[in-house]
């Protein structure tokens, strides 16, 4: 599907109040346990940084099909307190730590999530940030790649018992 076609398809948006619940049920889909956020957290998160919670809403439906999250900091090392701490948001934050990219699985395979990432790297190079940064698995890394991510080699985070992969998008 084409960027045209996928944009004519979903409109993106930020976060409403409201829907942390239904992004917390996306991501428990999404992630094992060990790696999802807690419904808590995902609250917590789209209530200090709905700006940086982007939603990617089918028109036709009304349903969230997926949506990516973060944090804006002027930290440039990701580190696993991103994820448990909202209150680490500075708004005008240089970077955004960018801490899940979900697509529900009916949804996958068509551009959505590719959409989300050039939604987002538009979005926040218009507000002035200086980068996007994210950490992913191994399997993960060559589609970040192909999104325009470099991959910084392992991160020190080791969110959910994983190994993670670094990466940064200069925007």
């Amino acid at each position: 599907m084409s960027l045209t076609q996928i944009e004519n398809r979903f409109l993106f948006r930020d976060i409403r109040e409201g829907e942390a619940e239904t992004a917390a049920e996306i991501e428990a889909i999404c992630f094992p346990p060990n790696e999802a956020c807690s419904r808590r957290m995902m609250v917590e998160r789209a209530a200090a940084a709905p700006e940086t919670f982007l939603v990617a809403e089918e028109r036709a439906t009304g349903r969230i099909a997926g949506f990516l999250n973060g944090i804006a900091t002027d930290e440039k090392v990701f580190r696993d307190e991103f994820f448990t701490d909202a209150g680490l948001h500075r708004p005008s934050g240089a970077n955004l730590m960018l801490l899940g990219l979900d697509v529900l699985p009916a949804y996958r395979l068509q551009g959505l999530g590719r959409a989300l990432v050039l939604t987002c790297c538009r979005r926040e190079r218009a507000r002035g940030r200086k980068r996007l940064v994210l950490t992913c698995l191994e399997d993960k890394v060559a589609m970040y790649r192909k999104f325009g991510f470099a991959d910084l080699g392992l991160s020190a985070s080791v969110w959910g018992g994983e190994s993670w992969h670094e990466m940064d998008l200069m925007l």
